[in-house]
Formats: structure tokens, C-alpha cells, sequence
């Protein structure tokens, strides 16, 4: 898998979870179970991004060996 292709995974999901922080920011959760619906969406983004993070470290060190 290429890094580059990985980097743009990386920004779609960073976009998304930006967005949902804006609704959570602006006070937008109609209600506890969304506003925790919505802090669970952004925890599994940030969990996806750093699974990603880990595999293109590890595809640099590969390329380097």
C-alpha cells in the first residue's frame, strides 16, 4: 500500500472528524445519546488515524531496510 494513498485516507478522515467536532462544538447534539453517538464517531477517526500513522511508519522503516 502506498504512503501517499494512506495520506489521503488520512485527510478524509480528518475532515470528518472535524466536522463532527464543529456540531459538538456549536452545541448541536439534539440529545445525551447523540452527543455521545458523536464523541464515539470521533474517537473511532482518531483510533483510524493512528492505526494509519503506525502503518506508514512502518512502511517508511520497510522502504528503508
Amino acid at each position: 500500500m502506498d504512503a501517499k494513498v494512506l495520506g489521503i485516507l488520512n485527510g478524509k478522515l480528518e475532515d470528518q472528524k472535524v466536522q463532527l467536532s464543529e456540531v459538538l462544538c456549536a452545541g448541536n447534539a439534539k440529545s445525551y445519546e447523540h452527543y455521545k453517538e458523536l464523541c464515539g464517531q470521533i474517537r473511532g477517526l482518531m483510533t483510524a488515524q493512528l492505526e494509519i500513522s503506525d502503518l506508514v511508519r512502518n512502511l517508511k522503516e520497510a522502504e528503508n531496510e
